[in-house]
């Protein structure tokens, strides 16, 4: 399973609901969460064959900020 983070906007509990129904529609993403008390708001995503670019898009659908987390 791939595991991708990312640095967002996302901050709290009502604005995960906001994303919810764009992150779900992403089939190759199993798994999901927002760490919304990270100075960064980090999503992480877990799935297979993950597309940073669809990921990226959804969110800024839902009208939030985004960008890949480069990890070693």
């Amino acid at each position: 399973m791939d595991t991708l983070k990312f640095k967002t906007n996302i901050n709290c509990g009502s604005c995960v609901n906001s994303v919810k129904g764009f992150i779900n529609e992403v089939e190759a993403i199993e798994k999901w969460d927002v760490e919304t008390d990270n100075p960064d708001k980090i999503l992480t995503v877990q799935g297979k064959n993950i597309d940073v670019a669809t990921v990226i898009s959804v969110v800024e659908e839902a009208g939030f900020d985004i960008s890949l987390v480069i990890t070693a």
